[in-house]
């Protein structure tokens, strides 16, 4: 009989991954809300989404720039494992592509409160500003390349300007019900696929 089995207790690993992944959940929750109450949303609302109490969160995020750096790299690294699965399962390069702005998309939104959430931080704000390109850029380039290569888009758009193109189509929004950036992300992600032949 192991050691756990005989005193009650949950090994020392299993009480890890049990943290980990209750901190991922709790991430995924706070990620939610702020894609649709802002960066700024009561602590509240994402303990109940996460099904936890407001002291879990603070418990993991002592302050709520933590909470938002850490969804913030949460998030990059969703959207960076996301890609080559995309890749893989979609009906085509274009559609893992597509797949992969939306959450892109959803990631910018989260990120356009960071700023603020780190206040004179600024050093801070340009560590994770580098990480979210390092991270991301080559990810959006094995995409558009996939995408070149199945014929679907023509050469010559580069990962970084297209991202950057998305990100100032999403800095609009600001809380504005008539703007929808989704909506022109969509008409620049038109625009780069070529005329099926006929």
């Amino acid at each position: 009989m192991s050691t756990a089995g005989r005193s009650g207790e949950v090994p020392p690993r299993s009480r890890r991954a049990d943290a980990l992944r209750n901190q991922q959940t709790l991430l995924a929750a706070a990620a939610a809300v702020f894609v649709t109450s802002g960066v700024d949303a009561p602590i509240r609302e994402i303990a109940a989404r996460a099904g936890v109490g407001i002291g879990t969160i603070y418990r993991h995020f002592p302050t709520r720039a933590d909470l938002v750096v850490a969804v913030y790299r949460h998030q990059v690294e969703a959207c960076a494992e996301a890609g080559p699965t995309l890749l893989a399962n979609a009906d085509s390069p274009f559609a893992a592509l597509r797949d992969w702005v939306d959450l892109f998309v959803d990631f910018l939104v989260t990120k356009h409160g960071l700023a603020n959430a780190l206040q004179s931080d600024s050093g801070g704000f340009d560590a994770l500003h580098a990480y979210f390109l390092d991270r991301l850029v080559p990810v959006c380039a094995r995409l558009l390349d996939a995408a070149v290569d199945a014929g679907e888009i023509g050469p010559g758009t580069q990962a970084y300007e297209l991202m950057r193109g998305i990100g100032n189509l999403c800095a609009g929004r600001d809380g504005d019900p008539r703007y929808d950036p989704r909506r022109l992300v969509e008409l620049l992600l038109r625009g780069l696929r070529r005329p099926r032949p006929s």
